[in-house]
């Protein structure tokens, strides 16, 4: 079981789960029907084509100045629990938008109204309209200060885009599969520093890094040069290692022995 389908599966006939060990670790191999088979990193990424388009944030709907949030997750992975220390994010930090993915024309009108009831001025949430050029979605992540993650569904393929884009991640760690995803990016593009596991301690950091200009330069340009010098968006490293882990699999088949 591979990629997807982030959780087990609980079934007796699905022989192993590939993960690594920041998504499954020892503590919770228990809670696996699958074996569990290893690979330093779980999420296969890639050096994807950035358009050398530079936007502004004029046209893209953003604030000329102002610290921009960003989350392009799927809007059925906002919960109100979520949105609620969002909202208290944005009310901490003055001048502050909080910037999604619109995949849906509802998905505006439904945010709005859920700010207005907490008391959020609902023009402080900005949707980013569907790109049918990911090389300039990509580009557009460069406009925003700080990707907010969500729980108990992190960003996966989303925040690898987000990191592979240059921009910095924030995430609460959960103890499911799906919760943990974003921290192995992190951990993987040795940003550790950006993996919280409480709501309290990922709303004052990104309050704290929402206030301070220069703290978000220097996460983003610590990424910059981590994300090409760390193995996360080497493919050809995964692809060995993917194979190196196949073939123990096999091996142990051939041998007569069970999943292990």
């Amino acid at each position: 079981l591979y990629l997807g389908y982030a959780s087990t599966m609980g079934v007796p006939y699905i022989d192993y789960l590939i993960a690594d060990e920041v998504i499954v670790p020892k503590e919770s191999r228990q809670h696996y029907t699958e074996k569990l088979a290893y690979i330093p990193i779980y999420q296969v990424n890639d050096k994807k084509t950035i358009s050398d388009r530079v936007f502004t944030r004029k046209e893209l709907g953003l604030p000329e100045k102002g610290t921009v949030f960003c989350c392009f997750n799927n809007s059925y992975k906002i919960t109100p629990e979520v949105f609620d220390v969002w909202v208290e994010i944005l009310q901490q930090v003055p001048g502050s938008v909080l910037w999604f993915y619109e995949k849906y024309p509802s998905t505006s009108v439904y945010l709005k109204k859920e700010a207005q009831k907490r008391g959020l001025d609902p023009e402080r949430l900005v949707f980013a309209k569907y790109m049918d050029s990911m090389e300039e979605h990509l580009a557009r992540y460069r406009m925003a200060d700080l990707f907010l993650d969500t729980l108990p569904y992190n960003a996966h393929t989303t925040a690898g885009d987000a990191l592979w884009a240059g921009l910095p991640v924030l995430t609460r760690m959960g103890n499911t599969f799906a919760s943990r995803v974003a921290a192995s990016l992190l951990k993987s593009v040795n940003m550790p520093d950006l993996i919280t596991t409480d709501i309290a301690s990922y709303r004052d950091l990104a309050i704290e890094l929402g206030k301070s200009p220069a703290k978000l330069k220097e996460l983003k340009k610590r990424l910059d040069h981590n994300r090409m010098t760390s193995d996360l968006f080497d493919a050809k490293a995964f692809a060995r290692n993917f194979e190196k882990l196949l073939s123990l699999v096999y091996e142990r088949s051939l041998a007569g022995q069970l999943p292990d």
